[in-house]
């Protein structure tokens, strides 16, 4: 394990964390938006996007094999990264009776985003103390850093 490990794995936490809070900031942007994809002719408004975060070059039976083949050396993560960005088909879009909007139905309602901005703040929130949580680790490990140079002195 090398001395800048923990700050690697950090920052790719640090990364993963600020791409979480962008898609939100988009989920939140788009809350109102009709007209978020063209499919087969007709306009579907936008839909909620989530991330999917996985453990960085590792799974659990890859950390099994190390820790039964290690003869008692620690076993360390190498962080996380994004799979991918998806999007919300299971939760419906809200109906809401305005006959005057342009994009209504033929009964007068109109379709919007599937984006709660109650559960998007909470999950901003979420994101922001994680975000916290590792810039504070980094800080750490590069307090332990700065110190270990000055012992060399």
């Amino acid at each position: 394990m090398s001395i800048f490990h923990s700050m690697n794995t950090t920052s790719s936490a640090l990364t993963s964390q600020r791409l979480r809070m962008d898609v939100i900031s988009s989920n939140m942007a788009n809350v109102d938006t009709t007209r978020g994809k063209l499919v087969n002719g007709e306009w579907e408004p936008y839909r909620r996007k989530t991330v999917t975060f996985q453990s960085k070059n590792n799974s659990f039976s890859g950390f099994l094999n190390r820790a039964v083949n290690s003869k008692g050396s620690q076993n360390y993560g190498n962080g996380v990264k994004v799979t991918r960005i998806n999007e919300d088909h299971e939760t419906p879009f809200k109906s809401v009776y305005d006959p005057r909007h342009p994009d209504a139905n033929e009964d007068g309602y109109v379709q919007l985003p599937n984006v709660d901005p109650l559960r998007e703040m909470v999950d901003l929130i979420s994101a922001t103390r994680s975000y916290e949580a590792n810039v504070t680790v980094l800080n750490a490990t590069k307090g332990m850093l700065m110190k270990s140079l000055e012992i060399g002195k």
